[in-house]
């Protein structure tokens, strides 16, 4: 029985001494072998559940900005429409003005309307850009002409502002055109 458990040492022809394994140790090897099977898989499993759980993650992440965005700029389109509506109310609220007629009781209502519907657009993210004297900026502002500075200094800045740029919750909805120095 001991010869089962221990390696027997036998002689080859050559007068060699070779070691041979016995019944019991060739399935401790097996064991073994089978073991670092597991062990590798388990390793290959618990990698692919920790891919799988970061990947979730980064899905829920992207799905709430993704939501974020949508609620922040669901009105855009409304919005964007109401601009010219805005515009409209500013250039009357300048004839207005002009006129004379801008403290007449008569025009303190329709006031009252322009300024509700701009602290209502306000109040949902719209702000307008304010550009006169700034540098010109070919990616916030559109450029309809060129004319002479009057001053040096306003040389490649935006000296007039014919249609008026707003943003929306940070974001360009309306870009200005504007006039620029040269």
């Amino acid at each position: 029985m001991e010869d089962q458990v221990k390696n027997s040492e036998e002689m080859d022809l050559n007068g060699e001494e070779t070691v041979t394994n016995s019944p019991a140790q060739e399935e401790n090897a097996t064991a073994e072998s089978e073991l670092e099977k597991l062990k590798t898989e388990l390793a290959s499993y618990k990698d692919k559940y920790i891919r799988t759980v970061a990947e979730f993650d980064n899905f829920k992440r992207r799905n709430a900005k993704e939501r974020i965005e949508l609620m922040q700029t669901a009105g855009r389109d409304v919005i964007t429409e109401l601009l010219d509506v805005l515009d409209d109310c500013e250039r009357a609220k300048q004839t207005l003005e002009k006129a004379g007629l801008a403290e007449a009781a008569e025009w303190e209502g329709v006031k009252l309307v322009f300024n509700k519907l701009k602290t209502k657009l306000q109040n949902r993210g719209l702000k307008a850009m304010d550009v006169i004297n700034q540098a010109f900026d070919a990616d916030l502002h559109e450029a309809v002409t060129e004319i002479p500075a009057p001053h040096e200094d306003l040389k490649g800045k935006i000296i007039d502002e014919v249609v008026k740029g707003y943003l929306l919750n940070d974001k360009v909805i309306r870009h200005p055109k504007v006039v620029v120095g040269k």
